[in-house]
């Protein structure tokens, strides 16, 4: 069949709208109408040159959900109708990460940087012109329709908007188990998020869930300090800074307990500044990512040593999706985690470009596309 999807054809480039040729769902894979899709900055930083495309075209996005519309052959436990929510972190089960509860770092996950199928990387389903194209984090969310391996999807309670279901794909789970699963942060502790963007935010609702005393946003950008402040932050700051002095002035001189980074676009010099910002035995959380070329941390390792200070790094905020994205949509429903207050605006799949233009110039706590 034929479908239009966002396609990355040069790094550095933009998105743009193209129709594709899309394979039928094959065993074990699932043909799915998307309906929503947040706009990430992983797939900005592949666009803008920040990680490395191994190979174009790319059809991007990955935070997104749908209905099923299509089963492939000998794929039993779905039908036609499922809601679903895609991950971008692919689930077998049955690998050493998968069976110590550690999903997000299932083996599949390697598998998927090929963008063609995870069990044949030399097969893939969506073409261009004869060309293969490549599906980003093996899903293409940002596609009309798309075809998934069953393990990169998530069925969901059909109740659940799925405009809302979308965003716990990932920044929401992202921000969110960073606190909750990665941090190690206590009731009636100090934390710091720094940057409060799409997946920062949700870092903010995490801390004042687990009942942080005191919830400290750092962002430069106005809007999302104020939204922050809307979704539980205590205190906000402009700098990191800023926000070190404020957790200083709460804990006798020595800091955060945990600071999670949450950055667009992280540099070593955050990364340090995020540890000076911790006490001594504090805890920071690596969640943003600055690209893949980026190297290197100027921080004093004897300081580091002697503070027993701890950098733990962070993908999809060490949830489980197949426990964590349910999870969370269940806390949207009893009213414990907002999601309608986190998108600032829609957009059409034609106005993809514009809406990673507003991503970057700092104008969308998160900005969602809509194609249903």
């Amino acid at each position: 069949m034929k479908t239009r999807t966002a396609v990355l054809h040069t790094q550095p480039g933009q998105y743009e709208v193209t129709e594709v040729d899309l394979d039928e769902p094959r065993r074990g894979e699932l043909l799915v109408r998307m309906v929503a899709v947040g706009l990430c900055h992983t797939d900005d930083h592949v666009a803008v040159g920040d990680s490395p495309a191994f190979r174009l075209p790319i059809a991007g996005g990955h935070e997104g959900a749908g209905v099923v519309v299509g089963v492939g052959p000998d794929t039993p436990g779905w039908a036609e109708g499922d809601h679903v929510v895609l991950t971008f972190t692919a689930v077998c089960g049955e690998c050493r990460m998968c069976s110590t509860g550690r999903q997000n770092l299932c083996d599949l996950g390697g598998r998927l940087f090929s963008g063609g199928r995870i069990d044949d990387p030399t097969s893939f389903r969506m073409t261009y012109q004869g060309r293969p194209v490549v599906q980003a984090h093996g899903v293409s969310a940002l596609s009309e329709h798309t075809v998934v391996d069953a393990r990169s999807a998530v069925r969901i309670d059909p109740d659940v908007p799925l405009e809302r279901a979308a965003l716990v794909s990932c920044g929401v789970a992202t921000g969110w188990g960073s606190v909750v699963h990665m941090s190690d942060a206590q009731p009636g502790d100090v934390v710091i998020v720094m940057g409060v963007g799409g997946v920062g935010i949700n870092s903010v609702q995490a801390a004042r869930a687990i009942g942080a005393r005191a919830v400290i946003a750092v962002d430069p950008v106005e809007l999302k300090r104020k939204t922050a402040l809307d979704l539980g932050a205590t205190h906000t700051a402009e700098t990191i800074e800023q926000g070190t002095a404020l957790a200083r002035s709460m804990t006798d001189g020595q800091g955060a307990d945990a600071t999670v980074v949450t950055v667009g676009v992280v540099t070593g010099e955050h990364i340090a500044q995020a540890v000076d910002s911790v006490r001594k035995a504090g805890t920071v959380v690596l969640t943003g990512t600055g690209g893949m070329r980026s190297a290197g941390i100027p921080i004093n390792p004897t300081m580091f040593t002697v503070f027993q200070k701890r950098l733990q790094g962070a993908l999809f905020g060490g949830c489980n999706p197949r426990w964590d994205v349910p999870n969370l949509l269940r806390q949207y429903a009893a009213g414990t985690l907002k999601l309608d207050e986190l998108v600032t605006r829609t957009y059409s799949l034609d106005e993809v470009a514009e809406g990673y233009a507003d991503m970057r110039a700092g104008t969308n706590v998160r900005g969602l596309v809509l194609l249903d």
